[in-house]
């Protein structure tokens, strides 16, 4: 009994010593945690460099990197972690990933290292930034919001607002509730603030979400938007020196000219060219390429539609002039100036000019889709990079936390061993089974973290080959080659029968469809309405295929939404087995009809799809197929994608039967409302 209450002595003696030192230093550390929250002479130099990006590139660098030589001379990792982020921010606008990765990353774990709200504030900052750059939009929410939140507990409203607009811009266009919600608390933070570039850039995201508003074609909306922009371009033009971002105010302009041009008709043609004068100007002046191609667009547009052609042509013609005096070449750009000027060609039947800017169009849309493919690889390895050294880091604190839980420790058993040499003997062998114990649990943490490392390194290409190989079977399923073959060739005959009227409309119409399939096999989802304009086009071109030998129609409950967004090119494969292997055997038996309709399932936000067609049906189908994997290759890559999209959705549902009534087939996938 002597002996056990000896060591519960030594234990409660222990804790009460733990517990007076802990309360001591950490009251220490708040003190000096509180009392570095404030602005900084260093951090202020830094602003004022990165205020210089837009006029001075290579000032607002050195500037920075004077500020950062400055915090490492005296020795503040706070500011140092702050300088980082801010040119992180530079190096971002430079479209640098390397750089801007590194500076992000360098300040958050600087910030990680200390206990300073600010430092922390700008480090979760420019990694929310970074990980929207390579379109990582969770992992961009989750730190923009710890920022932001660090932020308003440090009354930081300036950068609240620029920071709440951009959680705004995240959030669309999955949900609209956020969306409004911290774009609004972005525009109360910057009025607080009362600064002006913030204010902008509050007023701006807010305007983003009224655009969208006003293009539901409400008057009210349409009219809310209106006068809201013409307030935000007035409170702009009263501080305009106070501005850096000059293109906000030039986006502003453009967005007002864009609400008059797709509003009440007849549209005001003064308001709306002024806009653009003005937007063009603001361009032009301050070396805004971006602004001012814009504004050449959209003019170019405006003549367009109205018949002028010879003032659009002049005007598509300047935008591509003025981009290849760029050092770099903007593809995607010179592939929408060339497409509008072939539709110009088309709509004057110039053929010649047509055939011209085509061969231009698909130059350049490809550069932009192998660019695009690029940089989704690109980003690919920037995102687990990232990741893997996020996990280092992790495991980092993890140590570092034991570290100072082991100092703490040892302080606390110095303490007592000093206080009572007494209790000497027995405090020396718990504490040395204690240290055991610790050592033993942190190898086998690091040994866990290791094999985490190498495990999320092993399922991250293991993802990326899955889904590019997905992604490349999709796109090899959308376009039967002899579809294309036999559809050129009816096109051929009409220009030999010099149909060219028809045989152009219809070159245009394959020309669409093949640009619609390439753009929306890289989207991760697409609207109903457009989905619906592809499978039309593609029917268009089926029917002249085969000699109008079929009828089709496509009904869309009254109840359901055509902003509703689906994933892409998920029906086409379905339509095409229809058409060719149920509808184009009929021959002289019975006239096709192909039939698709859209129903809402409210109760299970469902939207649901069936394809009926009154064909030779799937038994009669397969007894005539030489090669019968056709059809079993559509379905295998949609349920596929629907595994992968929704993995544990009990609804997702795909069907394909004979009909139960008449002759034919039917199709029925049951889609989640996004």
């Amino acid at each position: 009994m002597k002996g056990i209450f000896s060591f519960f002595e030594i234990y409660f003696f222990q804790r009460w010593v733990m517990r007076c030192l802990v309360s001591l230093l950490c009251g220490l550390l708040y003190a000096n945690g509180a009392s570095a929250q404030k602005q900084s002479d260093i951090e202020q130099m830094a602003i004022d460099g990165y205020a210089l990006r837009f006029a001075d590139t290579t000032a607002s660098v050195r500037t920075q990197n004077q500020a950062l030589l400055l915090a490492q001379q005296k020795n503040s990792p706070a500011d140092e972690a702050i300088c980082y982020a801010y040119l992180a921010m530079t190096n971002r606008r430079l479209l640098h990933l390397k750089e801007f990765t590194d500076y992000a990353e360098r300040s958050f774990e600087i910030a990680g290292r200390i206990n300073n709200r600010r430092a922390t504030a700008y480090a979760n900052w420019a990694m929310g930034l970074q990980r929207s750059y390579i379109d990582d939009k969770a992992g961009a929410i989750e730190y923009m919001l710890k920022a932001y939140n660090l932020f308003t507990t440090l009354d930081e409203y300036a950068y609240c607002a620029k920071i709440g607009a951009d959680v705004s811009y995240l959030f669309s266009p999955s949900s609209n509730a956020n969306v409004h919600k911290y774009a609004d608390e972005a525009l109360r933070f910057a009025e607080k603030s009362a600064d002006s570039e913030s204010i902008l850039h509050a007023r701006l995201a807010v305007g983003s979400y009224l655009l969208d508003s006003a293009a539901t074609g409400n008057p009210a909306q349409w009219q809310k938007a209106v006068s809201f922009f013409k307030e935000t371009i007035w409170q702009a033009e009263q501080v305009e020196s106070a501005i850096v971002s000059k293109s906000n105010i030039g986006i502003a302009h453009i967005n007002l000219a864009v609400l008059y041009m797709n509003g009440p008709k007849p549209i005001d043609e003064s308001a709306f060219l002024a806009n653009l004068e003005k937007a063009t100007q603001i361009g032009m002046h301050y070396n805004l390429r971006n602004i001012y191609r814009s504004s050449l667009g959209l003019r170019g547009q405006f003549f367009f539609q109205k018949g002028n052609f010879r003032t659009a042509e002049s005007l598509f013609k300047e935008g591509i002039a003025y981009q290849q005096t760029m050092p770099y070449k903007d593809n995607d750009l010179l592939a929408t100036f060339f497409g509008c000027l072939k539709e110009l060609a088309a709509a004057e039947k110039d053929y010649v000019s047509y055939h011209e800017y085509d061969t231009y169009f698909n130059k350049y849309n490809k550069l932009k889709y192998d660019e695009a493919t690029q940089k989704i690889m690109q980003n690919a390895d920037a995102r687990f990079e990232s990741e893997k050294k996020q996990a280092l880091i992790e495991q980092l604190e993890k140590e570092n936390s034991l570290e100072k839980k082991n100092k703490f420790l040892g302080y606390g058993i110095s303490s007592v061993l000093l206080i009572g040499l007494v209790f000497m003997y027995r405090s020396y062998y718990y504490r040395q089974r204690y240290y055991q114990n610790r050592e033993d649990i942190l190898q086998q943490q690091q040994t866990n973290s290791e094999l985490k490392v190498q495990l999320m390194e092993k399922e991250s290409l293991e993802a990326l080959a899955e889904k590019l190989s997905l992604e490349r079977r999709l796109l090899q399923s959308q376009m039967d080659p002899h579809f294309i073959f036999n559809l050129l060739g009816n096109i051929q005959s009409m220009i030999l029968q010099n149909d060219r009227v028809t045989s152009v409309s219809y070159l245009g119409k394959f020309a669409k469809l093949t640009r619609q399939v390439l753009e929306q096999s890289r989207m991760e989802h697409i609207l109903l309405e457009e989905e619906i304009r592809t499978l039309k086009n593609y029917i268009d071109l089926q029917q002249l295929r085969l000699n109008a030998s079929f009828d089709y129609n496509i009904h869309v409950d009254e109840t359901i939404s055509t902003d509703i967004s689906i994933p892409p090119l998920l029906l086409q494969p379905f339509v095409e087995n229809a058409i060719e292997h149920g509808l184009k055997p009929l021959a002289e038996i019975r006239r096709g009809l192909l039939e698709i309709q859209f129903h809402l399932d409210t109760a299970h936000d469902i939207l649901e799809c069936t394809i009926t067609d009154n064909g030779i049906g799937l038994e009669e189908s397969k007894g005539n197929k030489v090669n019968v994997s056709h059809n079993s290759l559509s379905t295998g890559i949609t349920n596929e994608r629907l595994a992968l999209m929704y993995p544990n959705n009990p609804f997702v549902r795909l069907e394909v039967r004979d009909r139960e009534e008449g002759f034919g087939c039917v199709v029925y996938l049951a889609i989640p409302i996004i």
